[in-house]
């Protein structure tokens, strides 16, 4: 079973497609979830403790929007713990939450950095494109370890 960063983060079909393959979805609801139900929170509504902006400044300098490095603060953990990676292209409104562009530029940088295996893709536009898609995700995930 290998650990895959699903990206768009909020593509809740793809992280489905991954674990039904008997991978680990890495996906951004799961690490909010976390973050919104630990027990240590010290800033309730905001759900963040003290040690969150400071994960974000490891992924993004100090003089980059604050937003960013919020994202990053969840994002970068999840790409420190990927074997493997999907990266659908353009992907319209699935982008959701993640933000602005520069956000999905710093995360497609450094999934590409790390070195795992990567799928990347076009959304498709049409059936026969949807079809060629998922049997695409399924012959790369069959082939993960």
């Amino acid at each position: 079973m290998a650990k895959v960063i699903v990206y768009p983060p909020t593509s809740m079909i793809l992280s489905d497609l991954v674990d039904r393959m008997g991978h680990k979805a890495l996906v951004v609801p799961e690490a909010v979830r976390k973050l919104a139900t630990d027990n240590n929170l010290a800033s309730p509504p905001l759900n963040v403790t003290s040690e969150e902006p400071k994960k974000g400044l490891r992924y993004a300098a100090v003089d980059v929007p604050s937003g960013i490095r919020g994202r990053m603060a969840l994002i970068g953990p999840i790409i420190e713990e990927a074997e493997a990676a999907i990266i659908v292209q353009d992907p319209g409104w699935l982008t959701g939450c993640a933000g602005c562009n520069r956000t999905n530029e710093l995360v497609r940088l450094l999934i590409r950095t790390k070195g795992v295996p990567i799928l990347d893709l076009s959304y498709p536009t049409n059936d026969a494109e949807a079809r060629d898609f998922v049997q695409k995700i399924k012959n790369f995930l069959g082939d993960l370890k």
